[in-house]
């Protein structure tokens, strides 16, 4: 079985580019859930800089990742992301030592899954 891939990886916007590129990829967050060998999926804006976002992905294995790095607009967000960011991206691969705490619910479905599980502790029968 191959080992999980995953990383810690932070790109730092422009700022004229910062919303433009927090919309592009919260448009991204439940596609790439989706895939085949994704794990965890998580992007994260920084407390202090908001220029600085911050994606934690935990994938199967680097061939999933890299699947997943090959798909059409995520090759054309590699070759425009210069446009993007002040800096390139700034990667650190991290070993997982703790168990994925990712659940299969999709975040259209987080509203729905929060209300079923109020009205189960409210009624535990």
């Amino acid at each position: 079985m191959p080992e999980p891939y995953g990383f810690i990886l932070h790109a730092h916007t422009k700022p004229d580019k910062t919303e433009a590129f927090e919309a592009l990829f919260l448009a991204y967050i439940e596609h790439s859930r989706a895939e085949p060998g994704c794990i965890e999926y998580h992007m994260l804006r920084d407390a202090q800089d908001p220029n600085l976002f911050i994606f934690f992905e935990v994938w199967t294995s680097a061939e999933a990742f890299a699947a997943h790095t090959a798909l059409p607009h995520m090759q054309d967000f590699h070759k425009q992301r210069m446009s993007y960011l002040s800096q390139d991206f700034v990667i650190t691969p991290i070993k997982m030592l703790s168990p994925a705490s990712a659940t299969s619910i999709r975040v259209s479905e987080a509203p729905a899954v929060a209300v079923e599980l109020a009205r189960r502790s409210a009624d535990p029968t």
